[in-house]
């Protein structure tokens, strides 16, 4: 009786080794991986815009969820600038997803979102403002082969 008890535990502790050693992150298939967080990523445009004040975006279409938006804004003929806010929006819904650039004066800088494939727009806020928005995807870009 007491042997299998012992050889219970033997088979537990064999399976439980297992199933850790199959838990490895290097075994997860390289599309698991967003290439927003790869070295190897590389980006296409997906729009650029540019206006005077606050405005609507048209939509894209966001295939990884990675994406990168490079802006600047300058106040407009000398007058005092006031608030520059960009949100990305969910095109099918209209919701408000996330906030990509608050800031308060003219700027210029580049910020790196993450969300779910959809289409999406941005709505831009600008008091005084002149601004241009690009927008660019991340794609995994082909590694070559290792020389060995």
């Amino acid at each position: 009786m007491r042997s299998a008890g012992v050889a219970c535990h033997l088979l537990l502790a064999a399976a439980v080794a297992l199933c850790v050693g199959g838990c490895d992150r290097a075994s997860e298939p390289a599309a698991a991986v967003q290439p927003a967080a790869r070295a190897d990523a590389a980006w296409h445009t997906l729009g650029t815009w540019s206006g005077r004040g606050p405005a609507q975006t048209g939509s894209f279409d966001v295939g990884t969820g990675a994406l990168r938006v490079t802006w600047k804004a300058a106040p407009v003929d000398g007058r005092a600038s006031g608030r520059f806010r960009v949100v990305l929006h969910s095109a099918i819904s209209g919701r408000p997803l996330q906030t990509v650039v608050d800031v308060t004066g003219p700027g210029a800088d580049t910020a790196y979102v993450q969300d779910d494939p959809r289409v999406s727009y941005f709505e831009v806020e600008a008091d005084a403002m002149a601004w241009q928005i690009a927008v660019d995807e991340a794609t995994a870009a082909p590694v070559p082969p290792r020389r060995q």
